[in-house]
């Protein structure tokens, strides 16, 4: 950073268009600068004093306040806050604002007038930077201000970071609860991954829900089931320091400068005790080293601990899988039987139902047979018996009788109608004087 003596007066200016109408006019005439002005609806500037008369004043020059912003850099963050400390107590807020009008337009103005500190918000941090290095130690009003970085009261550390995090993994990871304003893994000189990082979410409420979240559960960023360590962020001033002018001057303060910085002498009580606090210091160091290698052999082991057993999971998930797609292709199977029983009993009940339905239609064909044959039967059966038994008069029948005129007279037995071979009443096969020649005589083979 460079000292307050070397800085340049600069304008900052946010509006383009009389930016580039101040581009433009460089180096033309009075005139020409402010037709470009009037063109940009901007008001011509005051006419500058000669050069003779401001001798000691250096020519200072117009940037936009845009070039200030890195790449991707997000605006009015945490990190662009001010404290300001040993304000007057009268003070106002008018007056605070004009302090930092030349650095932007503020987003965020607080004052304690009672306790002489305030708090200011800039667009960008190089502009937060710009201001404290030319505001600090400025005389206002008898009292020389103390600008100094706020405290960032919602960052957080984070630990147990995987090799493969990035930057935008884990501010995507920790977006989930609040707007982040700034997450970065911490590498090393060479570029390698540390295993910390940290967290700047916008305000304060998100950062103690992730902070509980996170403390409560196992929050994973990859794969492997390492959860990330949340702690808050301890806050360091690594760019001022402790300025002897912010030194308290206590009565150890003097006692303890009145001796300068030397190299103890050996055999003396400085050196003695001075070598006590070395090998105390190497002891905590030695200690720090078995600790650090106890912790790291402790994460081998259970990294591969945690490898074995993933494994097992696998087989676990490969055998559970495999049971569930063998109970699958059993309840298919099942299914498949059942619908082949279904269709093997719908297939018997149609044979069944097309035999029974032969069945009865051979059962109708025979009763229709038999019907028609009992039908045909009787004119048949009644020509045969005409036949035989003709039944026309006596006299075409060639009976021996004659016809039966008036009352029917008994007639004589028949001649040769008798006992057959002299047996009792039967009758006769012949006579044995002669043939019995009549219609019913049977011919005798």
């Amino acid at each position: 950073m460079m000292l307050r003596g070397n800085l340049k007066q600069v304008r900052i200016e946010k509006n383009p268009a009389r930016l580039r109408a101040l581009e433009s006019a460089a180096g033309e005439s009075e005139p020409a600068a402010a037709m470009a002005l009037a063109l940009a609806g901007e008001p011509a500037p005051s006419a500058p004093a000669p050069a003779e008369e401001r001798p000691d004043e250096e020519v200072g020059f117009t940037i936009d306040i845009k070039s200030f912003l890195k790449p991707g850099e997000k605006t009015y963050t945490q990190r662009c806050r001010l404290f300001v400390g040993n304000l007057p107590t009268d003070i106002t807020e008018e007056d605070f604002k004009r302090l930092f009008e030349r650095y932007g337009e503020p987003s965020e103005v607080f004052i304690n007038r009672d306790r002489g500190f305030g708090f200011i918000r800039l667009e960008s941090r190089t502009l937060a930077e710009i201001a404290k290095a030319e505001l600090d130690g400025t005389i206002l009003k008898s009292r020389p201000l103390r600008i100094r970085f706020a405290t960032h009261g919602a960052a957080l550390t984070v630990k147990n970071l995987s090799p493969v995090v990035s930057n935008e993994l884990l501010e995507q990871a920790f977006s989930q609860f609040g707007p982040v304003e700034k997450a970065v893994v911490v590498v090393d000189d060479r570029g390698r991954a540390t295993g910390k990082g940290f967290v700047e979410f916008a305000a304060k409420p998100p950062a103690r829900k992730a902070l509980e979240r996170c403390g409560d559960g196992a929050f994973l960023l990859t794969t492997t089931p390492r959860p990330v360590i949340v702690e808050p962020m301890e806050q360091f001033d690594d760019e001022d320091g402790l300025p002897e002018k912010l030194m308290q001057k206590t009565q150890q303060y003097h006692k303890e400068r009145e001796q300068p910085p030397r190299f103890a002498q050996p055999g003396t009580f400085e050196f003695e005790y001075a070598s006590r606090w070395k090998a105390l210091d190497e002891m905590e160091k030695q200690q720090r080293e078995q600790v650090d290698r106890n912790i790291r052999e402790a994460k081998e082991k259970l990294e591969a601990e945690m490898e074995a057993a993933r494994h097992e999971h696998q087989l676990m998930l490969m055998r559970q899988d495999l049971m569930r797609r063998q109970e699958e292709l059993r309840r298919l199977e099942e299914l498949r039987n059942q619908e082949l029983q279904k269709r093997k009993q719908i297939q018997l009940r149609h044979e069944e139902e097309h035999r029974r339905r032969e069945e009865e239609m051979i059962r109708h064909r025979e009763q229709e047979e038999l019907r028609r044959q009992q039908e045909g039967f009787k004119p048949n059966y009644m020509e045969n018996h005409n036949d035989r038994f003709p039944q026309g008069p006596p006299s075409q029948m060639g009976s021996p009788m004659g016809s039966r005129t008036g009352s029917e007279t008994p007639q004589a037995p028949m001649s040769g109608v008798g006992p057959v071979s002299g047996g009792p009443g039967g009758f006769g096969r012949g006579s044995q004087a002669g043939n019995f020649e009549g219609p019913n005589k049977r011919r005798r083979y």
